[in-house]
This record gives structure tokens, C-alpha cells and sequence, in this order.
């Protein structure tokens, strides 16, 4: 379901980019006993079962930014903090225009009620942020609710850790003066990279994922081959699964269809990183960023990402399972060489940048996507398949079209 986000004035439009297929439907489980959790292939794949004995992301609050999150799906019920919510920003954030916000919290935190969705990290917790996509009705609604940005700014001043952005259009200077301001305060921003590959033509990587300190994150499938679709270029940092993942068909809440796209991989990450932050609740935004890039699963050096999938897989079983892991120094960020700079060296307490800090999209279009950066130099190693190990088996990574990692000065362009 791609979605747009109509912003008004002369602002660029936004995608929520997660696509959903409508076929496969089943039935939601209040019309059937019908079990998702059987769809949800990666949680097997990335031994969620094993990770819940360590980590359920218990503790941690995940703002989804979206079409807002219908907190009375069985499987959210008691997951969805609206009293968290600022009220400046509240309006219908719980009334779910798509299905789509819905989808990605369920993804992130559901508890698997009644046959629904279970969470990656289903001790987590949602604050809920409605946000103007395509689907949303004109007037006095559209009017009441938040932009990106708006919703954004709210969502950083709360005590959530991570905030969740499966969308794409945010190019403005107000834009990026908020994405800097969110980044000021210690959270772990991440963003769905597109889904704008598929004919090879038109590629580019979307906004925020390509802004400085966001996470932008790739789409795999059950192959854990990283998908056509999914955008690529040097703002990709890492991939996780978003092909073949149930999600609610539309705002009717009454089935769930087969979903594909960066939303979902964004959703996935998020949860990761809540897995990561609830054993290590000490841990800054600087040390879980660099757990989850240390960790990720790839055959190229740290410092050679891939233009596919960035600095590989997700895998934070590999940090859960290591009760002493090192994450490194708490107040280094570990892309600072990509970010242009240090911003989240005392994040606590740093003002917000101006907006001028943040690098220019390059060229903008109708979508509000922008084109991906060329790369500044080709990689020593130009395989297209990556291994990574999984369990006690080795997976194997396809990395569509050429495969050729590439040297990123992704953000100082």
C-alpha cells in the first residue's frame, strides 16, 4: 500500500513505503482462528524465541510516526501508551486511517493475541503518532493533523528511545531542522530507504533515510536475498526482512495480507534495536547504533558497506546472547564520519542544530524522493552474495542487480 503524505503549501510529497500485495488475504483473527504467527517467517530465521529469553524489549517506548495506531487490535491491546502522547500532537493519533501505522506496531510490539501479529519485541511499548498520508480525509481532519515534522519534534521531547519512520518526503528545511533536534536528544531515528528499485530506472533513496542520523534500512526476503524493490545507494545502512510479511490489509482491521516493502524492514529494525536497548537500558544511542552495525551479518569489511544493504543484516541475537558485550565508547557516534560530524557526542544536553548542518536532498521528486548519491569510489570486494551466520546454519544474502559495495561519504556530499 504505497501512501502518500499531502503536506499543503508547496511542500514535496511523502510515500509511506511499504507496498502491500493484497494477495494472499487471510482472515483477521476475530473473523477466524487463523494463526499469523506461522506467516512470520523471520522470527524463526532470526531466533526470536531464543532472544525473549534474554530480551522482549521490555522498558522501551517506540514512537511510530504513521497513518496512527488503532491500540484495540488483539494483539495491541495494552501496547499503545496514548497517555504519552503530547497533546499537541494527539489528535486521532490511535484512529488508524490506513492500516498501515497500525501494521508497523503490531510488527514492532504486538503480543500475538488471538492468533494476531507478535512483535519482534513484544515487551516494548508504542507511542502512537498520526501523521497527513495519502488516505486521509480534506478539511478540518487534514487540518488537525501533525506533519512529519510537527510529530517528530513531539516525539523527541518524550522519553521515547527509538522512533520508527516508515515514510518518505521529508525534504524541507523545517524537515531537517527536526530530524537534527530529534537526533539532539539521544534518539535512535530510523527510516525506511524506498522501495523504488524495481525497475532499475527510477532508484532513489527516499527522506529521512537519507538525512544524517537517521538509520536507513533495506528490504530482505525469506531467501534473505535483499529485494528489487527495496531502494539502494549510500544511505542504506542496514537490511532486514520486508517481503512476505502479514500486515493489515486496509483500516478495516478484518484481514491481514501478504505485505512487501522497507516499511516493514524499518518496523523489524526498530524492534531490534528495542531488544538491544531493554538488556542494556544504560546503553546511549551512539552504543546501540554501533551494536547493531557490528553485529549485522556481511562479508565486506565494517568500513565498506554494501549500497544494497549497507552494513549487513540485522542479527541482535548476537549482542543478546553475549551478556558482557562491548559496545564501545557511549559518547562516539559511530557513523560521525557519515554524519558530517559528532552531533550525538552529548546528545543529552546539545541544543538543537540549525538546519543548515544537515546536507541538501539531492533532486527532489514528485514523490518527494530523491536520487540516490553516486559512489565515490568502488569497493576492493565486488561480490553479490553475502553469508551470514544464523544459528548454527549459514543463510545466504543475494544482493540484487550488480552487487557492488561501494566507499560512502553518503552525508557529505
Amino acid at each position: 500500500m504505497p501512501l502518500t503524505r499531502h503536506v499543503g503549501r508547496v511542500r514535496a510529497v511523502s510515500v509511506v513505503v511499504g507496498a502491500l500485495a493484497t494477495a494472499g488475504i487471510s482472515f483477521a483473527p476475530s473473523a477466524a482462528a487463523y494463526d499469523e504467527r506461522s506467516k512470520q517467517w523471520y522470527l524463526d530465521t532470526m531466533q526470536a524465541e531464543q532472544m525473549w529469553k534474554v530480551s522482549t524489549g521490555k522498558g522501551v517506548k517506540v514512537a511510530v510516526i504513521d497513518t496512527g495506531v488503532n491500540a484495540n487490535t488483539p494483539s495491541l491491546k495494552g501496547q499503545v501508551l496514548t497517555a504519552d502522547v503530547p497533546k499537541a500532537v494527539a489528535y486521532h493519533a490511535t484512529v488508524d486511517y490506513d492500516g498501515h501505522g497500525t501494521s508497523m506496531a503490531e510488527l514492532i510490539a504486538g503480543t500475538g493475541a488471538d492468533g494476531g501479529l507478535k512483535g519482534l519485541a513484544p515487551g516494548a511499548k508504542i507511542v502512537p503518532y498520526r501523521m497527513q498520508l495519502e488516505g486521509l480525509k480534506s478539511g478540518a481532519e487534514k487540518g488537525k493533523t501533525p506533519e512529519a515534522a510537527e510529530a517528530l519534534r513531539a516525539a523527541a521531547d518524550t522519553d521515547a528511545k527509538i522512533i520508527s519512520m516508515s515514510f518518505g518526503g521529508m525534504t524541507s528545511e523545517e524537515d531537517k531542522a527536526a530530524i537534527n533536534y530529534a537526533a539532539s536528544k539521544g534518539k535512535l531515528l530510523i527510516a525506511a530507504v524506498g522501495n523504488n528499485a524495481e525497475d532499475g530506472k527510477t532508484n532513489f533513496i527516499d527522506y529521512p533515510a537519507g538525512y544524517p542520523y537517521v538509520i536507513g534500512v533495506a528490504a530482505a526476503d525469506e531467501s534473505l536475498t535483499v529485494s528489487k524493490f527495496s531502494s539502494y545507494g549510500n544511505y542504506v545502512d542496514l537490511a532486514a526482512p520486508g517481503a512476505a510479511i502479514p500486515a493489515w490489509c486496509n483500516a478495516d482491521f478484518r484481514a491481514y495480507c501478504d505485505s512487501k516493502g522497507t516499511s516493514p524492514a524499518t518496523a523489524l529494525t526498530s524492534a531490534a534495536a528495542a531488544l538491544i536497548w531493554s538488556a542494556h537500558p544504560d546503553w546511549t544511542v551512539n552504543q546501540v547504533t554501533r551494536s547493531l552495525i557490528d553485529t549485522a551479518g556481511r562479508t565486506w569489511a565494517k568500513d565498506d558497506p554494501s549500497k544494497y544493504a549497507g552494513y549487513g543484516f540485522i542479527r541482535p541475537r548476537v549482542v543478546l546472547e553475549n551478556a558482557n558485550y562491548d559496545a564501545g565508547p557511549a559518547n562516539v557516534d559511530p557513523l560521525a564520519k557519515d554524519n558530517g560530524g559528532d552531533l550525538l557526542a552529548n546528545s543529552a544536553s546539545s541544543p538543537s542544530p540549525s538546519a543548515s548542518a544537515t546536507s541538501q536532498p539531492q533532486q527532489t521528486t514528485s514523490t518527494g524522493g530523491t536520487s540516490a548519491a553516486a559512489p565515490s569510489a568502488q569497493s576492493s570486494s565486488d561480490s553479490n552474495t553475502l553469508w551470514i551466520a544464523l544459528g548454527g546454519a549459514a543463510a545466504v544474502i543475494v544482493l540484487c542487480g550488480a552487487g557492488v559495495a561501494v566507499m560512502r561519504a553518503r552525508h557529505a556530499r
